[in-house]
């Protein structure tokens, strides 16, 4: 399945224009042949905006939702949008949800390891690890930013049959080797593709690093985007998959009986 990575902030603290940007993205997506599209973390309202992360914050079933439902289907391409969930008048999650390209929501994923003191401020952490759907064949799987840094978090998923790992980020300066070596080495050690998909740019406090990637299963970048605003495409294969797995038993050699202490 071909992916594409759309590499942007958008317009802080702007809904509409920021589904402009995705509105193009997806017909320039779909152009190129993409099924599925994939934007950073909080992409729908921006990242650094403080208080206003609540005043924007929707359910997950709200207009956003349905705005993002219309691009994906007129399009013909799936989508995985990062923004703020609300649950109750206090209650917000930073989360991603991925819509079918007819429409449909098939999953959505809010953020279980907060980071810094802003998210910790404005965000509620999600108390369910993995959560997947079924995209084209592929066991898709939602994350987000400082959660594939646990390595316990991506581990699970592999046992759990995630086939493609999608990670909207906002990953900041200095810390561009989570992009460059942490997420490969995670692709590699759990026979999985992983999708990272960055912000840009400065916003805020935060300067933003890109180097969005889409890792394959050898440890490989199928693609990465540099330091400014764009659209990436990789390839997701399944046959190759299915071979990486064979050739490197990662999960068939574990030993679960010695791993007791990590708990």
């Amino acid at each position: 399945m071909r992916t594409a990575l759309l590499q942007s902030s958008g317009r802080p603290g702007s809904v509409v224009e920021n589904l402009r940007v995705l509105d193009e993205a997806a017909s320039r997506a779909a152009a190129a042949g993409a099924g599925l599209l994939i934007t950073p973390e909080l992409f729908l309202t921006g990242y650094a905006i403080g208080a206003e992360v609540h005043r924007l914050a929707e359910p997950a079933d709200g207009d956003w939702a349905d705005e993002v439902a219309e691009i994906a289907g007129r399009h013909g391409v799936a989508v995985v949008y990062g923004y703020p969930e609300r649950a109750s008048q206090d209650v917000v999650f930073n989360s991603a949800q991925l819509i079918a390209s007819d429409g449909r929501r098939l999953a959505n994923y809010r953020k279980t390891h907060l980071f810094g003191r802003f998210e910790q401020e404005w965000f509620t952490p999600g108390d369910e690890p993995v959560v997947q759907a079924e995209l084209d064949g592929l066991r898709v799987g939602l994350m987000i930013c400082y959660d594939v840094e646990f390595p316990e978090n991506v581990r699970a998923h592999a046992l759990a049959g995630t086939d493609l790992l999608v990670v909207p980020t906002a990953q900041m300066h200095p810390f561009h080797f989570v992009a460059e070596s942490v997420v490969p080495v995670r692709a590699f050690e759990n026979q999985m593709y992983v999708a990272y998909v960055n912000r840009v740019g400065t916003e805020g406090e935060c300067e933003f690093v890109g180097l969005s990637t889409l890792a394959g299963p050898d440890g490989g970048a199928r693609a990465r985007a540099g330091r400014t605003e764009e659209l990436v495409l990789g390839e997701v294969d399944p046959a190759f998959l299915a071979a990486s797995r064979e050739a490197n038993p990662y999960l068939k050699d574990r030993r679960p009986g010695l791993y007791g202490s990590l708990a």
